[in-house]
């Protein structure tokens, strides 16, 4: 068919014809080294399947040396750490936090023993697995103790240290924890410590799942964060606390959750041009799942794109529940996505 008229000779369907052309102009890349693995640990031998994070199990340390064994396999660089803390540990001060037996440090120095520095462990730095009632520092009156809490949260980030963690990552958001955590590490000569500070850490109603599979939910009650994580109407102030996190000594940053805050994501890369991570949380990757598991949604092709328009915002890696099947998968495929 013969068409008159004048058309562009501009066309950018042109390099999108061919999956190999397609490959040759991708602007945004996902590898396995781009992933983190957040793996829960509880104390018993058995797994245990979280229940509203369908594929997501609470591991025995035994059941989490192997999970760090396959990330190394799979290329992943990382495991995320969080103790699922019996309750009668759990008290309104937090002290099991501070026991060098307690299940996250001997996770630590098993991970360690069979893995070495084969794979990197990053430790939680939050009371809210050992607080009985499920806030992330000390309670007094109803209030969140600022000051209190980050002596503690030192003392802690220098407990896992001394058990072997390489990265710390104070996800607590009180003000002034991450300088009181790099001069507690310095001064007892772990400089080589990095520090992951949750930085832009929202207030958000899609962390139900991951509060579930820790037991802490039932403890939070009715009870919110809001008086020590962000806004999600704020933009401007999580520059500002990435920032002070900066300043302070952190390594690396973090942005959480990852699929609601792209945007904050890019600005942080823009401004900051430091190392930032994304954490696509328990209830990103509980909806897409459940979207899957009734016929809604390619849940493979939705979980890959949602992981690609992290990376492609700005994250340098991306903390995802996802990681061992997309490191598999890519794998399989020979190639990055």
């Amino acid at each position: 068919m013969m068409i008159e008229g004048s058309f562009p000779t501009t066309r950018l369907r042109r390099t999108r014809q061919h999956a190999w052309l397609r490959a040759l102009v991708a602007e945004t890349l996902l590898a396995p080294a781009d992933l983190i693995w957040p793996i829960f640990v509880h104390d018993h031998e058995a797994s245990m399947p979280v229940g509203s994070m369908p594929g997501v199990e609470r591991l025995s340390i035994d059941g989490v040396v192997k999970a760090a064994s396959e990330a190394v396999s799979l290329g992943i660089p990382a495991i995320a750490l969080f103790p699922v803390v019996e309750s009668s540990h759990k008290s309104d001060d937090a002290a099991h936090a501070l026991d060098p037996e307690n299940l996250v440090c001997r996770t630590v120095r098993a991970v360690r023993r069979e893995c070495g520095d084969a794979v990197g462990i990053i430790c939680d730095v939050a009371l809210d697995p050992y607080t009985s009632h499920g806030h992330d520092g000390l309670l007094e009156a109803g209030r969140i103790l600022n000051d209190e809490t980050v002596v503690v949260l030192a003392r802690q980030a220098l407990l896992l240290a001394e058990a072997g963690c390489h990265v710390v990552a104070p996800s607590d958001m009180m003000d002034g924890r991450v300088g009181a955590i790099r001069g507690a590490l310095d001064a007892a000569g772990r400089q080589d410590v990095c520090i992951l500070a949750y930085a832009a850490k929202y207030a958000s109603a899609f962390y139900g799942p991951f509060r579930d599979a820790l037991g802490s939910a039932a403890a939070l009650g009715s009870g919110d964060k809001k008086t020590y994580q962000m806004d999600v109407a704020n933009s401007d102030e999580a520059i500002r606390e990435v920032g002070l996190d900066l300043a302070e000594g952190a390594d690396m940053v973090m942005v959480k959750p990852a699929g609601t805050a792209l945007d904050i994501i890019h600005r942080v890369k823009r401004e900051y041009r430091v190392p930032t991570f994304a954490y696509q949380v328990s209830g990103e990757y509980a909806m897409i799942q459940a979207a899957a598991a009734n016929g809604w949604i390619d849940g493979g092709r939705a979980a890959l794109e949602s992981l690609l328009v992290i990376r492609r915002a700005g994250a340098d890696a991306v903390l995802t529940y996802f990681a061992p099947a997309i490191a598999r998968f890519l794998a399989l495929t020979k190639s990055s996505y």
